[in-house]
C-alpha cells in the first residue's frame, strides 16, 4: 500500500453519495505498500480500506475482488469488498479504478513467535481449501513469465557475482517448471504475497489470535506450495542469515500439514518451490528499487535482503529443511 494519487475530503464525499454508508467522519493515506494508493475511510456505516489501483486494470478487478467475496462467504478472515447502490464492486475516482472493503480489526507482528507462525499454516492451508472451488481467476502476474520479462531491466544494477546467481536461478526455474513433479502441483488462486505486513492479529491474554489478512492484489492462480513457500520465506528465517529459523518454519508447515497432507510432488518439489519464492521477491524489490514510481508516501525496500534468502535457499540449508510427511 502507498499513495501515489491524493484524495481530498471533497472528492471523497462525492464519490461516497454511491453508496449507503452515510456521512464521512475522516480518513487518511496509508504508508505501507508500494502498488496502489490506499486510505482509511471511517463513516457513519464503520470502517473500511479505499483502495485506487495503479497498476492493475477495471478487466482485471473482478477477480480479485471476487476472490475475497469468495473466501469472506467461508469464513476465511479478510476484507469483504462492499457493493455500491447499484451493486458494483469497484468504481472510478480522480481516473483510477476504485474499490472498497471492510477494514479488519488487530495489528501487524512483526516479531513473530512459533505460535504466530501456527497461525498462518493454518490460515494458509484453510485458504486453499476455500479457493479449490473458486469459479475462473487469473495467473499469478508476478510468475515465471514475469521473472523473465523484468530481469533485463535490472541487470544492469547487479554486479557480476548477482548475475551469475540471477542467470543460473531463471534456467533453473525454467526446467523446474517444466517437471512431471512441478505439473502434478495442487493450485488454486492464492494469495501469493502473505507476507507479516498483510496479516493482523488480535493480543487476548492467552495468546496471540487471527484477526485477518488482507491485501490480495498480488493473488493469481498458483501453486498451493509456492504460496506456502512465500509465507515460509518471510515468518520463518533468520533476518541477518536467511536461513530458516526451525523452531518457526516447524511451526507453521506442521500446522498447515494438520489441515492438508502434503503430496509426494511437493515433497519433491519444496527446495525449489523456496527458491522460487526468494527469486521473485528479489526481482520486484530490484526492480522497485532501481526504477522507483513516484509516490507521496512510499519506501522501497532493501533487494538484498531477499538475494540472502535466495543464497540460504540455494545452498545445502535451503535442501535440509523437509515438509513434514
Amino acid at each position: 500500500m502507498a499513495v501515489f494519487t491524493q484524495v481530498s475530503a471533497d472528492e471523497l464525499t462525492r464519490w461516497l453519495e454511491g453508496y449507503e454508508l452515510g456521512r464521512l467522519i475522516r480518513f487518511e493515506g496509508i504508508a505501507s505498500g508500494i502498488e496502489n494508493s490506499n486510505f482509511f475511510v471511517d463513516t457513519d456505516a464503520g470502517r473500511f480500506v479505499l483502495t485506487l489501483f495503479e497498476v492493475l486494470g477495471a478487466d482485471q478487478l473482478p477477480f480479485y475482488l471476487r476472490l475475497m467475496q469468495h473466501l469472506a462467504a467461508r469464513g476465511i478472515p479478510c476484507p469483504d469488498p462492499v457493493p455500491d447502490r447499484g451493486g458494483r464492486l469497484f468504481g472510478s475516482l480522480n481516473g483510477r479504478p476504485a474499490a472498497l472493503v471492510t477494514r479488519l480489526a488487530g495489528h501487524v507482528e512483526m516479531d513473530p513467535g512459533p505460535r504466530h507462525c501456527a497461525l498462518i499454516g493454518t490460515l494458509t492451508a484453510r485458504m486453499h481449501a476455500a479457493a479449490a472451488d473458486f469459479e475462473g481467476g487469473l495467473p499469478n502476474l508476478r510468475g515465471l513469465p514475469w521473472w523473465f520479462e523484468v530481469a533485463p531491466a535490472v541487470r544492469p544494477f547487479l554486479d557480476a557475482g548477482q548475475r551469475r546467481i540471477l542467470d543460473d536461478e531463471l534456467l533453473a526455474q525454467r526446467r523446474f517448471a517444466a517437471t512431471p513433479a512441478y505439473r502434478a502441483l495442487g493450485r488454486s488462486p492464492v494469495h501469493a504475497d502473505l507476507f507479516r505486513d498483510n496479516v493482523l492479529f488480535e493480543a487476548p491474554p492467552d495468546g496471540p489470535r487471527l484477526g485477518g489478512v488482507i491485501d490480495f492484489y498480488f493473488a493469481g492462480v498458483d501453486t498451493w506450495l509456492y504460496d506456502l513457500a512465500v509465507a515460509v520465506n518471510d515468518w520463518c528465517i533468520d533476518e541477518d542469515s536467511g536461513a530458516l529459523e526451525p523452531a518457526r518454519a516447524d511451526a507453521m508447515l506442521a500446522a498447515y500439514r494438520a489441515e492438508r497432507a502434503f503430496t509426494e510432488a511437493e515433497l519433491e518439489a519444496w527446495p525449489m518451490m523456496l527458491r522460487a519464492a526468494a527469486l521473485r521477491f528479489w526481482l520486484s524489490r530490484l526492480f522497485d528499487y532501481h526504477r522507483p514510481r513516484p509516490a507521496e508516501m512510499v519506501t522501497p525496500k532493501d533487494p538484498s535482503h531477499f538475494e540472502r534468502i535466495l543464497r540460504a535457499r540455494r545452498s545445502r540449508e535451503g535442501r535440509i529443511h523437509a515438509l513434514p510427511a
